[in-house]
Order: structure tokens, then sequence, then C-alpha cells
């Protein structure tokens, strides 16, 4: 295959990788044999300095074509997440709901505390289900692709740990973006640990979201004022839809019962 220079979301000029697509492709869960289609129709029409934008765009057209359309919306789960924020869906709620499947409890959302010096207010509170520990969760959100949770973000959260270091034990960046090498290093170094986009390499927030099917409800193709009555029922995660009252849910948020069982046959189809 042809090497082609593609331009990132961030500006930065990169080869293309095929691999990168396929993975994705079947991380979806598209068949390898589908996947290797998708990227034999898209080739013939890259060029140099096609973004990676219309990359994703040509991938999601052929994924229209002859393939699950569950699988369709699983491959659009990062766009999903950034979709969160601006219509109210607060990241660090998506974020504790998805950690307390993976052995946390939640103690608050957003609470004010008091440290050695100032007043917090912390976006998540963990207890860890193993050993009881407090972790201190700082949850960064960004509604744009490409941009890098950077090193600022890793310093404030530690330095906002170590004023509350009497009322928490461990500390945590959560992020829906990629992070900086410098954050990766710094982190390591102070014990830090770090939850983002492809970090930790194989236990990253898509890998925790992926196996446990906790796709965020944004992953419906809801309209704006979906999501914002979704918010409103604190309704985050999709399968999470399967267990409401319709009838209450509907008296609730104004969403159609044919509307709300045609969501819950497509969350179905995605996490099955």
């Amino acid at each position: 295959m042809k090497e082609v220079i593609i331009t990132k979301a961030n500006g930065q000029k990169a080869v293309f990788e095929p691999y990168k697509v396929e993975s994705t492709c079947v991380r979806a869960g598209a068949t390898k044999e589908e996947a290797r289609k998708i990227l034999e129709r898209i080739h013939p029409k890259l060029y140099p300095g096609i973004t990676t934008r219309e990359i994703y765009r040509l991938v999601l057209h052929f994924l229209s074509d002859g393939v699950n359309q569950a699988v369709k919306h699983r491959y659009r789960l990062k766009e999903s997440i950034m979709r969160m924020g601006p219509a109210g869906f607060p990241f660090e709620t998506f974020v504790g709901r998805v950690l307390e499947h993976y052995g946390y409890r939640v103690l608050s959302i957003g609470a004010k505390m008091q440290g050695h010096c100032v007043q917090h207010e912390v976006d998540l509170i963990l207890e860890s289900s193993q050993d009881d520990r407090k972790w201190l969760v700082e949850c960064k959100y960004h509604n744009m692709p490409g941009r890098y949770t950077g090193l600022k973000e890793s310093l404030y959260t530690h330095a906002r740990f170590l004023d509350l270091s009497d009322m928490v034990d461990r500390e945590m960046l959560a992020c829906n973006t990629k992070v900086s090498d410098e954050v990766v290093t710094y982190a390591g170094c102070i014990k830090q640990r770090i939850l983002s986009w492809r970090y930790p390499p194989q236990n990253g927030l898509e890998r925790l979201v992926e196996d446990k099917n906790l796709y965020p409800a944004t992953i419906l193709g809801l309209s704006r004022r979906e999501i914002e009555m979704f918010s409103r029922q604190r309704l985050m995660i999709a399968k999470d839809l399967l267990d409401v009252d319709i009838n209450d849910f509907v008296r609730k948020t104004g969403i159609s019962p044919k509307r709300i069982l045609s969501l819950q046959k497509l969350v179905n189809q995605i996490i099955g």
C-alpha cells in the first residue's frame, strides 16, 4: 500500500497507518474481513494532506454500507464522549459510573473540600472496594479533537491532592483525550494514576468502556434535546436505558414511547 502523509487533528503531519483503521473497526465489532474491505475502499480516496477527520468520515460512510449498524455506533465512541459537555452531560459523572464497574464507589461529585491552605471543588472522590483507599479524581474534558491533556493539568491535580492529603490517599487524572509524554513521565514519577484515551496502553478509557459495554448514552445518536433530557435523569450509560420504566421515563422526559423502544432496540444491538 502506497505511503500517504496525512494531517492530524492538531495540525501535525504523519504517515497513514492502515492497521489503525483496521484495528479500530475490529474493536468496534467488524470482522477482520469487513475491516480489510473498508480499508481497501478508503485507500483510493486518500491524498497527501488528507485530514484524520476526513478519513474518519470515509470509514463511517463505508461502515454504513453492508456492515451491522451497531458497529458504526461503536466506532463513534470518541465522538460520542465529546458530545457530552456542550449539552451539560457531565464527564465526571460518566467517569464515576464507568469506574463503579471496576471496583470503586463514588463518594462525591463536585464536592467542596477544605484543604490545608484553601477550599477546593473536587470533581470526584472515590473509594476502592479492594482496600478502602480514597481517591481524588480530577476530570479534564475536551470537546475538540486533536487536543492533548498536558502537564499543567497533571500538576494542578497533584497540587490539589497535596493540599487535601489528610482526606485522600491516592490521586487520578481522568480525561477524554490523549495525554502528552510529559504527563506520562511526571505522573509515573509522583505515582499519579492516569486514565485517558489510549492510556494506559491496554487499559485506557476506551478499553474500560468497550470491555464492559459502558457506552455513553450519546452513542445512540440522540438529539440535543434528548441529551439534555437524559442528563437530567442522570442516565449516562446507554445500557441503563434497558432498565427504565418506560411510562415513567416518558412522563419525566417527554420523549415518546416509540422513540424509547427504538433506542432500547439500538442499545441491545450495540451491547449484543
